[in-house]
């Protein structure tokens, strides 16, 4: 069905049928992502006789910031082979089947075969990531006023797909073993691929064809670049497992982080300096800077979630409920849960506030996000004080925890997406978001290089560690919302301009 016949279709709960393929496959995709995530560094830094990887936790934290930097990072060429190669319907099907393929490989119990499986979840999460939540509004005409409530039910199958993954991932990481949770993620995306296909009649014209398509020859040599591309991959991975090369996970990191920066800093000046941009658009480029400085820092910081906490949930917090003994990923569902409790009451506040003249500016409402979630780590400096006496804590820490990151996440991340959409120059609207999407990136890879700082043979430096991360966040917080009181006024002219 086309997107000019689905203002008649309310066939899943008032929205086009085509919702529910889009809901359903990225809820068993984000099951197996999270899931899988959720294990990672738990895996990477168990010992080799209980079946892990026995790494320093400097090098498995940084790993794994370099794995979901990646996942966002490809995003962008993900998009690119979409709009001008396959179009979206085919590359969310051939990212499905990668990523299915990578919890597979991960599945298999070879340590050999680890990175393989890594590489190939975060090449076909790039791929089907921004295609699918791009389908959603294809759904939708322009003027359909179901748009955002399309992408809250949607954004409710991307919750739901993680507490499934955390409690299936983590019930057989506890009960089974790592390889049997991994391959509980590659069903999970399994099912999801069958379902897509199955119902791929309720999205048939939906990104069935490239946006912009490139001509054939133009075409002919993309492919070849990617091959290429694939090839040199190819190649690195063989040559450290044949041990020609020996690659320092903490220094790649680094290098990625300052290269990822440049990048976003070339990106943003060439468009403000080289743009043609009028006056007001360089002074709602400059409010929105303030809002990617702050979602960069906002990450390195709730995504320790995956790291250095889930190290504090396993080898400091008392998880025993009687004879049952919590598994430890459980505790970053508790996001979640949140997530989907407070959501309709962060929608009502904001409007609520408006009604009422309080409209605090992109920038304000972003830096409020920023030192609400460093609060957390606050919690975390006092949990850790008790741990380093040698004490379990109290899983009520973590959950509390989880609770301030989750408030400060509905404060800063959909306004910070909103802010992209209405501060950017309009013909460099899509430009402008991949360079934002550039702050996950990077602020997945400094999370990772802050959480290998994490010594679990050195628990008295822990309260030290989670007390730099909560006060560098809170004093960019202040910066920007300081500077975020005068960007109101740009904001303002641009949202007037908007209207």
């Amino acid at each position: 069905m086309s997107s000019q016949d689905t203002h008649l279709d309310t066939g899943f709960f008032g929205h086009p049928k085509g919702l529910s393929t889009l809901f359903f496959t990225e809820m068993w995709e984000r099951m197996s992502y999270y899931g899988m995530r959720a294990l990672l560094v738990l895996f990477m830094t168990a010992s080799l006789q209980e079946e892990g990887l026995e790494f320093t936790v400097a090098a498995a934290a940084a790993i794994y910031g370099l794995y979901t930097g990646a996942v966002y990072f490809l995003g962008l060429p993900g998009g690119w082979i979409a709009d001008r190669l396959l179009g979206g319907q085919r590359t969310v099907w051939y990212g499905g089947i990668i990523i299915m393929c990578g919890h597979i490989v991960l599945a298999i119990p070879a340590h050999e075969t680890f990175f393989i499986g890594l590489i190939l979840v975060a090449a076909g999460t790039g791929l089907l990531k921004p295609n699918i939540s791009a389908m959603v509004g294809q759904l939708y005409r322009d003027e359909d006023e179901r748009r955002d409530g399309g992408y809250a039910l949607y954004y409710m199958g991307i919750n739901l797909g993680s507490v499934l993954g955390y409690t299936i991932c983590g019930y057989f990481m506890e009960n089974l073993g790592w390889h049997w949770a991994f391959g509980a993620a590659a069903v999970g995306m399994g099912v999801g691929l069958i379902q897509y296909r199955h119902t791929l009649g309720n999205i048939a014209e939906v990104g069935d064809q490239p946006s912009n398509p490139l001509p054939a020859e133009k075409a002919r040599k993309a492919w070849s670049v990617i091959g290429a591309v694939v090839a040199v991959v190819a190649g690195v991975v063989a040559l450290t497992y044949s041990g020609l090369i020996t690659i320092n996970p903490v220094v790649v990191a680094q290098y990625v982080a300052v290269a990822f920066t440049l990048i976003f800093f070339a990106y943003y000046g060439f468009i403000y300096f080289a743009g043609e941009l009028e006056h007001d658009e360089k002074r709602k480029m400059w409010a929105l800077f303030l809002v990617c400085v702050a979602s960069a820092c906002f990450w390195s910081g709730f995504e320790q979630a995956g790291s250095s906490l889930n190290l504090f949930a396993r080898d400091y917090t008392d998880r025993l409920i009687g004879d049952f003994s919590i598994p430890t990923a459980w505790f970053q569902s508790t996001n979640s849960f949140f997530i989907i409790i407070l959501s309709p009451f962060f929608a009502a506040l904001w409007i609520n506030l408006a009604k009422r003249m309080i409209s605090p500016s992109y920038t304000v409402k972003c830096a409020i996000g920023l030192v609400i979630m460093a609060s957390g780590f606050i919690v975390m400096f006092f949990a850790a004080q008790y741990a380093a006496q040698g004490l379990k804590v109290a899983p009520m820490w973590l959950v509390t925890t989880y609770f301030l990151h989750t408030v400060g996440e509905l404060c800063l991340s959909p306004v910070a997406l909103s802010a992209v959409s209405k501060l950017s120059p309009k013909r460099f609207a899509g430009q402008m978001m991949g360079v934002f999407v550039l702050t996950y990136s990077i602020g997945n890879i400094i999370s990772g290089l802050l959480a290998g700082n994490f010594d679990p043979n050195n628990v008295e430096q822990m309260p030290n560690l989670y007390l730099q991360i909560s006060l560098f966040c809170i004093g960019v917080g202040i910066l920007v919302g300081l500077f975020g009181l005068r960007a109101k006024v740009w904001e303002g002219q641009g949202q007037q301009q908007a209207a």
